[in-house]
Formats: structure tokens, C-alpha cells, sequence
């Protein structure tokens, strides 16, 4: 009967686990370019304490890793003329401390300094790697569809789109960025679209969460109540066997 409370306990473990990862879900509903989350599972075989005729082995579950569906959000205008959208398969290249990360979360802004950043300040990169340098006094920013950058009659860079080969290699790394904790060098998106003055919204679905938090929280009350069950099954078991001796 332990058996079945440690299986018991397995679940409780994991079903708190998903719990958090979909309260993150719904935290983010309204996140730009945030990318919805689930959590995977797996079975790992044990050597429990049997009985003859007994269930053999037992299966407890385990945390497995965290799912991210990348799917396109939808495309929300803004007119501001840093607000860039991707559509289609792609990611904004930005330049950090700790390296080259990667977003679809394209609220940027000018810095005083005349670089296209986040909103954090981290310099978005063109498609050489280089920054994207914006004098004011040249007029308005005109961002097309590939990702040229324009004033007037003059080009000043090139947004830089990558794709990853294997999307299971990005890794979250705060603020809305992604790092690459692979070897495999990151290739130009070229069938991404930029549109500017767009957002990309989160596409987490709230309704599909919040019926999902319920299905936890009843899942995780069901694992209880079969513990608690258990837990009188062997206590009784105990004291029949006390009135028998």
C-alpha cells in the first residue's frame, strides 16, 4: 500500500508543477510575442516492496520538461514606428551581457544614443550582427517587409530575422529572450514578414488555461482523496489483523 502513496505522491509532485507553469500562462496573456507553455511527463519504472501477485513494477511520474508552443499570435496594430511584428516562423536578433539572444516580442524603442533597442535597452542586431544606428534629424523610420530600414531615400540596416533549425534548442533567459544552448548556427528567416507599427500578441488561449487550472486542481484533489483512502485501507488492514492475533 505504500506503493500507491509514493505513486500518489509522484503525481502530486508533478500536477504542482504544472500548476505554476499554467498560472505563468495566464500571467502572460497579455506578454508581447510570449509563447504559451505546458508541461511534459514520463513514467519511470521502480523496484517497489511486492507481494506475491502484486502489481510489478511500479510506475512513478515524473516531471519530463516543459513543452513551448511557438505557434504565430495574433498581429495587433500599434502605429508606433518601432513596433515591429513578425509573421511566420522567426526570431529578432538582440545583443546582451551574456550574449546574442533572441525574442518575437518587438517593442523597441531609440535609445539616446540613436540605437534600435528593447525595451530593456539591449541593441536589436541587423543581419550582419551590427547595430542598428537611427539619426533623428534624417527624418521618419520606414521598416519594410523583409526588414530594411530606411530614412527617406537612405537605407541604415537590415533587421536581423534568424530561425532555429531544431526550435527545442532555445532556452528562456528573462525579459522575454531566448538563448541557443546548441551548436547549431541560427539561419536567416527569409519567408519571416516584418510589419511595422504591429505587436504580436501572447498566444495563450485564457479560456483553454483556466479550464486547464481547474482540471489540475481536481486532478491534484483526486490523487489526495485516493491517498487518504489508501491511507484508512492500510490503517484498518492493521487493526483487523490486531483482532485476529
Amino acid at each position: 500500500m505504500d506503493n500507491a502513496l509514493y505513486v500518489g505522491l509522484s503525481r502530486q509532485m508533478t500536477l504542482r508543477r504544472e500548476l505554476d507553469i499554467v498560472a505563468n500562462n495566464i500571467a502572460n496573456a497579455n506578454t508581447t510575442g510570449f509563447k504559451v507553455e505546458q508541461l511534459m511527463v514520463r513514467t519511470e519504472p521502480a523496484k517497489p516492496a511486492r507481494t506475491v501477485g502484486g502489481s510489478y513494477p511500479v510506475k512513478f511520474v515524473l516531471d519530463d520538461g516543459v513543452a513551448r508552443d511557438f505557434g504565430q499570435g495574433a498581429l495587433n496594430q500599434t502605429g508606433g514606428d518601432f513596433d515591429l511584428a513578425l509573421e511566420g516562423q522567426g526570431f529578432f536578433k538582440v545583443s546582451t551581457a551574456g550574449g546574442e539572444r533572441y525574442t518575437r516580442d518587438g517593442r523597441f524603442t531609440m535609445s539616446p544614443e540613436g540605437k534600435l533597442v528593447t525595451q530593456n535597452g539591449a541593441p536589436v542586431l541587423d543581419d550582419g550582427g551590427g547595430e542598428i544606428l537611427i539619426d533623428p534629424l534624417k527624418g521618419a523610420v520606414t521598416i519594410a517587409r523583409d526588414g530594411s530600414v530606411s530614412q527617406g531615400a537612405e537605407r541604415v540596416g537590415k533587421i536581423g530575422v534568424v530561425r532555429m533549425a531544431d526550435l527545442a534548442s532555445l532556452r528562456k533567459d528573462g525579459d522575454n529572450l531566448y538563448r541557443n544552448v546548441s551548436n547549431d548556427t541560427p539561419q536567416p528567416a527569409t519567408d519571416a514578414i516584418v510589419h511595422q507599427g504591429m505587436l504580436e500578441a501572447s498566444n495563450v488561449q485564457s479560456i483553454q488555461q483556466i479550464t486547464k487550472l481547474i482540471e489540475v486542481n481536481r486532478a491534484y484533489e483526486s490523487v489526495a482523496k485516493m491517498m487518504d483512502q489508501t491511507t484508512e485501507l492500510s490503517r484498518s488492514a492493521v487493526e483487523r489483523m490486531g483482532k485476529v492475533q
